[in-house]
């Protein structure tokens, strides 16, 4: 089993709109898949199931023991994507994870899904806090949306100033560009400047599009939206970049 995050301490970046995208894709490639939505927002499920989001479970009983995590997946949402939804309790996620003492927790939730999971997705809240400590940690690869403006690259490094002090692996973050708008100066030329300015930077950009707003509202993936639009042929390619790190 596989574990990669959609992560940026910054919030408004794409983070939702790629995880979404990416977990459709990566089951449509055979992959047996799930996203889980850690951002108390629970903006996944609006992406994935329109007016009427799926709910989720309290975290308490899940990280109290009481219910194991199977009870919080709501299965095959997609033929091989499973999904767990948030819930407004997961604000309190940093609160449970600190009276914990005993490594790393979220490793320990998602150990009894390796049977049967290839890849699960982790759609993260934009905060630098203990959950981001044990999300860094546990996954594989680290994707970390940057719109091409300066107040985000400085995000990206204060991100990996912090992983880089806890020691936390800099090499798994793997930046890449979102909400791109070829119109402006500024995208273009940090765009270009990406390799640049940031370490592992994937050759993906992904456009600023009003197909993706789409999202909230038709509760679709970008493939089953509009699948000739640029911006679903971008997400295909950031999956192709993605498989590429994983396997």
């Amino acid at each position: 089993m596989r574990i990669i995050a959609f992560y940026s301490p910054k919030g408004g970046v794409g983070k939702t709109a790629a995880a979404v995208n990416v977990a459709y894709l990566a089951s449509k490639d055979n992959c047996q898949t799930l996203l889980w939505d850690l951002d108390p927002q629970g903006a996944s499920s609006f992406y994935l199931s329109g007016a009427e989001p799926l709910k989720g479970n309290k975290l308490s009983k899940l990280l109290e023991g009481k219910s194991p995590i199977a009870t919080f997946i709501h299965s095959d949402v997609y033929p091989r994507l499973d999904f767990i939804p948030a819930h407004s309790s997961f604000r309190n996620f940093d609160i449970k994870l600190d009276q914990e003492t005993d490594g790393n927790q979220l490793k320990k939730l998602l150990a009894p899904l390796s049977e049967e999971t290839s890849l699960v997705i982790l759609d993260c809240p934009p905060t630098l806090s203990r959950l981001t400590e044990q999300v860094l940690e546990v996954a594989d690869q680290v994707y970390v949306p940057l719109v091409p403006t300066w107040l985000s690259m400085n995000s990206w490094n204060q991100l990996h100033d912090f992983a880089k002090s806890k020691k936390l692996g800099v090499k798994k973050l793997r930046p890449f560009f979102s909400m791109v708008d070829r119109r402006k100066k500024l995208h273009q030329e940090l765009v270009k400047r990406g390799p640049e300015l940031t370490a592992n930077c994937l050759d993906v950009a992904i456009p600023y599009a009003s197909v993706v707003e789409r999202m909230g509202e038709e509760g679709q993936p970008l493939e089953k939206l509009d699948a000739k639009s640029t911006a679903a042929g971008a997400y295909r390619q950031l999956w192709a970049s993605i498989k590429k790190d994983l396997w």
